[in-house]
């Protein structure tokens, strides 16, 4: 009996009631799949799953027997129809991904939001997430957080986003496959500041997971000192910006060109929807690249307005 093997009879299908139940699987440790979650496998009618074949393996390690579907990001649009009918029939559907919350990073909101649409209830069955996980063995201060599922894959459109990125006030979360872990590693050491900690996550939870916490100037050479280094799948997260007026030099310029032709207010409104940054903020640092204050602004408009 394994430790995820319950005294109690199983339940019979048909047991819960019809719905949709988004359920989250583990990242790669099969025991970190929750007894609700269990539960819920045990009892649904059908699972429509990314990948029938990560599923299965999953459902057998609890001794589930449910009908199983594939629902991916090729037919998503065709088996969320089909999860609503079986849904109006009585039914009670799980979503699953292959590791993960379907939705997020993964598919799974179209069936979500088909369901919805049909005034069908959708029950969250949370569990593991990567981004969580890394982020409670990050030990950053900061509680807020901005993920951004993956980067571009495109050398030129993944610098810009990181460029953008580096002045949030916010912990920013990514994930990064093994193909391009190098080429993202080199761009968050050239964009952010030396000192400031980037953690990088692998294989979280698997058997060979390895978490390393460090600068962002020294991260190329940690990556290249070991091949195994670059394998697997990774969670990647860097600090905050450092409080105090110095911003990136990309933010700068958008600011300097957006004051030069509008009010110092509405042109950090609009920087703010074009960055991760806040409008107080922006408005603060525009200032300063004016060599005004707030009050010396505030006067300027009174000025304006007699």
């Amino acid at each position: 009996m394994t430790p995820l093997d319950s005294e109690r009879p199983r339940p019979e299908p048909g047991a819960l009631p019809a719905g949709l139940y988004v359920v989250a699987t583990p990242i790669g440790h099969l025991s970190d799949l929750g007894l609700r979650a269990i539960e819920v496998l045990r009892t649904v009618d059908l699972v429509a799953a990314e990948d029938t074949r990560v599923a299965r393996v999953l459902l057998d390690h609890i001794g589930a027997r449910p009908a199983v579907m594939a629902s991916h990001a090729h037919n998503e649009a065709r088996t969320a129809q089909t999860v609503v009918e079986r849904i109006l029939a009585g039914q009670a559907v799980a979503l699953t991904s292959d590791a993960g919350t379907p939705g997020i990073s993964d598919p799974g909101a179209r069936v979500v939001a088909a369901v919805h649409a049909a005034q069908l209830p959708v029950v969250p069955v949370p569990g593991p997430s990567a981004v969580a996980a890394l982020l409670s063995v990050a030990g950053f201060s900061e509680s807020r957080f901005r993920f951004e599922g993956f980067l571009p894959a495109r050398p030129k459109a993944r610098r810009e986003r990181l460029e953008a990125l580096a002045p949030s006030d916010a912990i920013v979360v990514f994930y990064e496959s093994p193909h391009r872990i190098t080429e993202s590693v080199d761009d968050l050491a050239a964009v952010l500041e030396p000192d400031r900690i980037v953690v990088l996550g692998r294989e979280l939870t698997k058997r060979f997971e390895q978490i390393h916490r460090g600068r962002a100037g020294d991260l190329p050479a940690w990556l290249a000192a070991d091949s195994d280094r670059r394998r697997g799948e990774f969670v990647v997260a860097f600090d905050a910006a450092p409080p105090g007026p110095a911003q990136s030099q990309p933010v700068d310029e958008l600011l300097r060109a957006l004051c030069a032709e509008l009010p110092v207010r509405q042109a950090a409104r609009i920087a703010a929807r074009l960055t991760p940054l806040r409008a107080n903020d922006l408005y603060r640092r525009a200032l300063e690249l004016r060599g005004e204050s707030a009050q010396d602004e505030a006067s300027d408009s009174d000025s304006t307005s007699d």
